[in-house]
C-alpha cells in the first residue's frame, strides 16, 4: 500500500470553523480548496453594480466574505497573511467537480444531519475512490452520516472534529464510523500530531465524544453550583482560572466568548441522546440560562452574556457583571478567599490542589463539590467514551486549555483521598478505581525511564502512554537526568550527547543566576557532550531579562555593577554564538527582549511555531543591551547590496527596534529577520520541539561542527545612516508622533545601529557594536524619564509611552 501523503484538501462549508480550518491546513503547507453554496438573491451593492447571479463574483460571495472576515479576525488565524495565497475558493455549484484531485475532503456545514447527508450524496458523485473524507461535527453520531453511502465511502469516512479557533486550540478528535478502515484511523492520529501540531485522540462515537462530555459536564456542573453555594460569577470565575491552571476566561467568561447558544446546544444533545447518564440532572439548564437565551443574552456575539461592556459618562468603558439572583447588571466585585491566599507561594498549579481541597471557607467548599463531581463523572465515563483515562486527560488538556486533566489533578490530591471527599459529598467513584487501589496501584499515573505511564484497566497493570517516542517530557527527566542546577536553571541530559539547560526562574526571566546556569551548560557541554540545546515546556520561553534587577542598580547609581551585569548578558551570548558545541535555541509563546537575544545568537532556531518573538526594551524606555542591537546591525549588513538599498535594509532593522515589533508566529519572525530562512526551521506542535531540538543539535555535532570564527567585517555606514536616521526621529518629534524622550531612546539606537558617527562605511568588529551598544543603554539608564517607565512596568505590568 503507497504510502497516504496530503498535498490538497477540500473543505465544504467557510463559515467560521471552515474558514479557520482552511487557514491551518495553509498554514502547515497544504494547498486548500474552499467551497461554499452560491447566493439566491443580490445585496444592494451588487444590483447597483448590475451584477446578476451569473456573475462569478457574486456566485463565490458567500465563501470569499467569509475567508476575508476570517483573515481579518483576531487573533489571527493564520501564520502570516501571505499563506493565504494557498487557499483557492469557490462553490458548490461550478466547482465541485475539483474535489475529485484533492487527497482529503472535509464537511464543515451547518450541523443538521439532513443537510450532512445530502452535501455527501453531491460529493460522492466526484470523489475519487480512497480519498479520505471526514466530517468536523461537535456531536452529530458519525454512524448516522455515512447511512445509503459507497463501501469505498465508509471505509475512508469518519469525524474530525477540530475545536475553534482551529489554530490555537489542540485538541482533534477522530471518531470512527462503523466501518471506518483502522489505517485511516492510524494515519489521521499521527496526521493530526505530527502535521497540524495537535493532541490527536480517538474517540468512541458518543454523544459530544470525548471533550465536549466532560467539559460541558464541568460547566453544567458549576452553573448549578453556584446559588447553591452562593457564590457571584466573579467568585466563579476566580476559582476556576489560572489559579488551577486554566485559562484566564475561566468559566462564565469562556462562556461568553464561546457563546451561550452553542453551549446549550450541546448540553441539550447529551440530555436528549444519553438517558442512562447518571448526572443527567447536571444537563438540564438553570432557569437563569432558560432567561439569559429568552432575552439573547448569548455573550460576544449579542454584546452582552455574563459579562456587558458599558461606556460610561466620561467616554471610559466599564464591564458590568450580572447578578444571578435578580439577573440584572452591577459593577464587577473584586473576588478574594483565604484558601487562595495561601496558594500565592505555590508556584507550580500541581501542587496547589492538596491545598485547595483542604481550605475552610467557601472556596474549600467549592473545590470539593467541584473536583468530586468531575471525579466521579469521569471515571463513570470509561468505557462508555473511551478504553483509556488518558484520553479524556489529553482531550481537557487540549481542547479546553487545563494545565492538568481530570485524573491527573485526582493523582495531584491522592487517589484514596479523593474517594474519601468524594463519599462526603454523597458520591462514589466507578468500580474499576476500587478495583484499581485493590490491584495495589495507587495512582492513575506512573513515571518510569522517562516515560509516561497509564493505569490500564483490562490488564490492572500500568501501560506505556503510546506516540511518546517523538517527545520529550522535561517533567519526566528534570530529577533522574539533571546534570546541574542553580536557583535560575536546571541543565539535564537529553541522551546522545546532547545537554538542555531549562530555566526556572518567574516567567523565565533572565538574571545573573539564569546567565551563571547557561554559562556552566555551556562549560559542561563543551567539557563532555556534543550539543546544547536552551529550551524549555513553561508557557513561555522567557519574557526578557530581570528589569526589576536593572532598575535597583540605576535607581541606586551603580553604574559600574550594571555595566558589568550588561557586559556578562553580552559576553554570555557571544559565548553561545562561538562556543565549542553548537548550540540550538527553541523558543515558544514569549521570546521577548533578552529571550529573542538568546535565540538570536544560536547556531541554530528550533522555534514553535506559535512563537511570539521580538525586541521589545524601547517600552522601558532603553535599547537592547544583550547584543540584540549589535546583532540588528549585522544582519542588516548580511543582506546589503551595492547601492542606496543598504540604507534601506537598515532602517527596516531600525524600526523593528524601535517599534518594539513582535512577531504573532514564528513565521512572522522570519520576515523581521529575527529568524533567518535556511539556517531557523518552526515545529508546529510544540510538544515535539526538544525533541526537533535535540536532533538538530545531534546532526550538527556529527556533520562536523567546527567553533567559529569571531566577525570582525561588519559593514558600518556611520554618519550616512546616522544622518537619515537622526533626521528622521526628529521629523517624528516634531509632529508629535513621538516624545522628547522616545526621540533620545531612537537617536541612541540609531548611533550603535550606524556604527557610530564615522565618517565614510567602515568595517568592525562585533565587539565594536556590542561596546556602542551597552554605552547607549547605560547612558539611558541615567535617564529619569527612564527609570519611570521601568518602575511602571514592574507596579502595572506594562510598558508606560511618553
Amino acid at each position: 500500500m503507497s504510502k497516504r501523503r496530503i498535498k490538497k484538501i477540500a473543505i465544504i462549508g467557510s463559515g467560521i470553523m471552515g474558514s479557520g480550518i482552511a487557514c491551518h491546513f495553509a498554514n502547515i503547507g497544504v494547498d486548500v480548496l474552499l467551497l461554499d453554496i452560491v447566493p439566491r438573491e443580490l445585496t444592494d451593492k451588487e444590483k447597483a453594480k448590475g451584477l446578476t447571479l451569473e456573475d462569478k463574483v457574486v456566485r463565490n460571495r458567500l465563501v470569499n466574505d467569509a475567508l476575508t472576515a476570517s483573515l481579518k479576525s483576531k487573533p489571527s488565524p493564520i501564520y502570516n497573511q501571505k499563506f493565504a495565497s494557498r487557499i483557492t475558493t469557490g462553490n458548490l455549484e461550478d466547482d465541485i467537480a475539483k474535489v475529485a484531485d484533492v487527497d482529503w475532503i472535509m464537511e464543515v456545514v451547518v450541523e443538521r444531519l439532513d443537510i450532512k447527508q445530502q452535501v455527501f450524496e453531491k460529493l460522492e458523485k466526484y470523489r475519487t475512490p480512497g480519498t479520505l473524507i471526514t466530517s468536523n461535527t461537535s456531536g452529530i453520531p458519525i454512524k448516522f452520516m455515512s447511512e445509503g453511502r459507497s463501501e469505498d465511502f465508509q471505509k475512508h469516512f469518519c469525524g474530525t472534529h477540530f475545536f475553534n479557533p482551529a489554530r490555537y486550540l489542540k485538541l482533534f478528535e477522530i471518531i470512527p464510523g462503523p466501518k471506518t478502515d483502522k489505517a485511516v484511523l492510524d494515519f489521521l492520529n499521527e496526521y493530526g500530531e505530527k502535521f497540524l501540531g495537535k493532541t490527536s485522540v480517538v474517540a468512541k462515537d458518543t454523544p459530544a465524544f470525548i471533550g465536549n462530555r466532560i467539559g460541558i459536564f464541568s460547566i453544567q456542573s458549576l452553573f448549578h453550583a453556584v446559588k447553591d453555594l452562593d457564590l457571584t460569577i466573579e467568585e466563579v470565575d476566580k476559582l476556576s482560572g489560572p489559579v488551577i491552571g486554566r485559562p484566564k476566561s475561566a468559566t462564565f467568561r469562556t462562556v461568553d466568548v464561546v457563546g451561550l447558544d452553542t453551549l446549550v446546544h450541546v448540553a441539550n444533545g447529551i440530555r436528549e441522546n444519553c438517558p442512562k447518564d447518571e448526572r443527567l440532572e447536571l444537563f438540564e439548564l438553570p432557569d437563569f440560562i432558560n432567561t439569559m437565551m429568552e432575552n439573547k443574552w448569548l455573550g460576544s456575539k449579542t454584546g452582552q452574556g455574563f459579562y456587558k461592556k458599558v461606556r460610561k459618562e466620561d467616554g471610559s468603558s466599564e464591564i458590568l457583571s450580572l447578578d444571578l439572583n435578580t439577573l440584572e447588571y452591577r459593577p464587577s466585585k473584586k473576588a478574594k478567599f483565604a484558601t487562595l491566599e495561601l496558594t500565592k507561594t505555590v508556584d507550580k498549579v500541581v501542587d496547589r490542589f492538596k491545598i485547595l481541597v483542604k481550605g475552610k471557607d467557601k472556596a474549600g467548599e467549592f473545590y470539593r463539590k467541584s473536583f468530586t463531581a468531575l471525579f466521579a463523572y469521569v471515571s463513570n465515563r470509561i468505557p462508555e467514551i473511551t478504553d483509556e483515562l488518558y484520553k479524556i486527560d489529553d482531550a481537557m488538556k487540549a481542547g479546553f486549555g487545563w494545565e492538568h486533566g481530570p485524573f491527573q489533578i485526582w493523582d495531584a490530591i491522592g487517589v484514596e483521598k479523593g474517594i474519601e471527599l468524594m463519599k462526603a459529598e454523597g458520591l462514589e467513584p466507578a468500580a474499576w478505581v476500587n478495583d484499581m487501589i485493590a490491584s495495589g496501584n495507587t495512582s492513575f499515573y506512573t513515571v518510569k525511564e522517562g516515560a509516561t505511564y497509564f493505569y490500564d484497566i483490562p490488564s490492572k497493570k500500568q501501560t506505556k502512554v503510546p506516540g511518546q517516542d517523538a517527545f520529550i517530557i522535561l517533567d519526566n527527566i528534570r530529577k533522574t537526568n539533571e546534570v546541574f542546577k542553580n536557583s535560575g536553571v536546571v541543565v539535564e541530559d537529553l541522551g546522545d550527547g546532547i545537554l538542555n539547560v531549562e530555566f526556572q526562574s518567574k516567567m523565565n526571566t533572565i538574571g545573573g543566576d539564569v546567565l551563571a546556569g547557561l554559562n556552566k551548560a555551556i562549560d559542561l557541554a563543551e567539557k563532555d557532550f556534543d550539543g546544547l540545546v536552551v529550551g524549555n515546556q513553561g508557557p513561555n520561553f522567557s519574557v526578557g531579562a530581570n528589569i526589576g534587577m536593572i532598575f535597583m542598580m540605576a535607581a541606586e547609581q551603580e553604574y559600574d555593577e550594571l555595566n558589568m551585569a550588561i557586559k556578562y548578558f553580552q559576553d554570555t551570548m557571544m559565548r553561545m554564538r562561538y562556543s565549542a558545541i553548537p548550540t540550538i535555541s527553541a523558543p515558544h509563546g514569549m521570546a521577548l527582549g533578552g529571550g529573542c537575544e538568546i535565540s538570536l545568537h544560536a547556531d541554530k532556531v528550533v522555534a514553535a511555531a506559535e512563537t511570539y518573538m521580538g525586541l521589545v526594551e524601547f517600552g522601558v524606555g532603553v535599547i537592547p543591551g544583550g547584543g540584540g542591537s549589535k546583532e540588528m546591525a549585522l544582519r542588516a549588513q548580511d543582506l546589503f547590496q551595492k547601492g542606496d538599498v543598504q540604507l534601506n535594509i537598515l532602517q527596516e532593522h531600525f524600526l523593528t527596534i524601535g517599534m518594539a515589533k513582535v512577531s504573532t508566529s514564528a513565521y512572522e519572525a522570519f520576515d523581521l529577520n529575527l529568524l533567518q530562512e535556511g539556517k531557523d526551521i518552526v515545529v508546529v506542535n510544540k510538544d515535539r520541539q526538544i525533541a526537533v531540538a535535540k536532533q538538530h543539535a545531534r546532526l550538527m555535532a556529527d556533520s562536523g561542527y567546527t567553533q567559529p570564527v569571531r566577525r570582525d567585517d561588519i559593514l558600518v555606514l556611520g554618519k550616512q545612516a546616522l544622518g537619515m536616521f537622526l533626521v528622521g526621529t526628529d521629523s517624528m518629534q516634531d509632529s508629535n508622533y513621538i516624545s522628547e524622550h522616545d526621540m533620545k531612546i531612537a537617536n541612541k539606537l540609531a548611533y550603535v545601529m550606524a556604527g557610530g558617527d564615522l565618517s565614510e562605511p567602515t568595517r568592525v568588529t562585533e565587539q565594536y557594536l556590542l561596546d556602542l551598544e551597552r554605552e547607549a543603554f547605560l547612558s539611558l539608564c541615567t535617564e529619569r524619564k527612564t527609570l519611570e517607565r521601568i518602575q511602571h512596568m514592574l507596579t502595572k505590568g506594562k510598558p508606560l509611552r511618553n
